[in-house]
């Protein structure tokens, strides 16, 4: 997918009816500031006409960075679920990415859990001991090389619920519908998202795309997509001064 060759372009913004992460409310943003309008679309949607990704994966790509459950921007998941139906995404595709995106909110424990064992071992708390869990799910995820170090504080806490969270993930791996490369370069965007900026995540799957093949191209312009989704004030502030000022006349 990542490989795809993207269509032609027609501008240097991209095809005539692609304004990337933008709504309709561009256009009163140009009547109102032509000049910075212009200069911040050339900018936002340089990764649809660069040609490094293919335009399915830079849709893809912008549905998981709206949908995270960090954003869950409504409209702009909404606009770009059909432009990568359009781009040819199937809707197992587009499924998988609301799955990740859910999944990324595991960062609550790999934050937490270990701030809770030191401050629980320095207030002398101790957890109440229970029988030793069988764990398959982490298991499995191990044998596929992809348990992460940063789990383990909150395995040894609730080594059943991290079972059960992580039989959920392995899905993500286990799947096929995305190349390794794919899921890597997809969960940098979630991780490097600016609504997120979980840098431990960030680094881990950018040293993992890397060794999937991945290029520094191809992970430079995940992270465009990253910036690029900072429009959205425009696309939501622009809309409700339009309104707020059509009210006051």
């Amino acid at each position: 997918m990542v490989d795809e060759q993207p269509p032609k372009r027609t501008s240097a913004t991209g095809p005539s009816d692609e304004t990337g992460p933008w709504e309709a409310v561009l256009t009163k943003l140009t009547e109102w500031d032509q000049g910075w309008a212009a200069t911040c679309q050339k900018m936002t949607t340089n990764p649809w006409s660069g040609g490094v990704l293919s335009r399915k994966f830079i849709e893809l790509v912008s549905v998981a960075l709206n949908a995270a459950c960090t954003n869950l921007n409504a409209e702009g998941t909404r606009r770009h679920i059909r432009a990568a139906l359009r781009a040819g995404s199937s809707r197992d595709e587009i499924l998988m990415i609301f799955k990740m995106a859910s999944l990324l909110s595991i960062h609550s424990c790999s934050l937490g859990a270990p701030i809770l064992l030191e401050e629980a071992a320095a207030a002398g708390v101790k957890p109440i001991r229970k029988d030793a869990a069988v764990t398959p799910a982490c298991d499995k995820v191990r044998a596929m090389g992809q348990w992460n170090s940063a789990w383990d504080p909150f395995l040894e806490l609730d080594p059943v619920w991290t079972d059960e969270f992580m039989a959920a993930g392995a899905a993500v791996y286990t799947s096929k519908i995305f190349s390794p490369k794919e899921v890597e370069l997809l969960s940098i965007a979630f991780d490097a998202s600016y609504t997120h900026m979980y840098a431990p995540g960030t680094r881990r799957h950018i040293k993992a795309a890397l060794k999937a093949g991945a290029t520094m191209e191809e992970i430079m312009e995940v992270l465009k997509l990253c910036v690029v989704q900072g429009v959205q004030a425009c696309n939501l502030g622009v809309a409700i001064l339009a309104q707020e000022l059509d009210q006051q006349k």
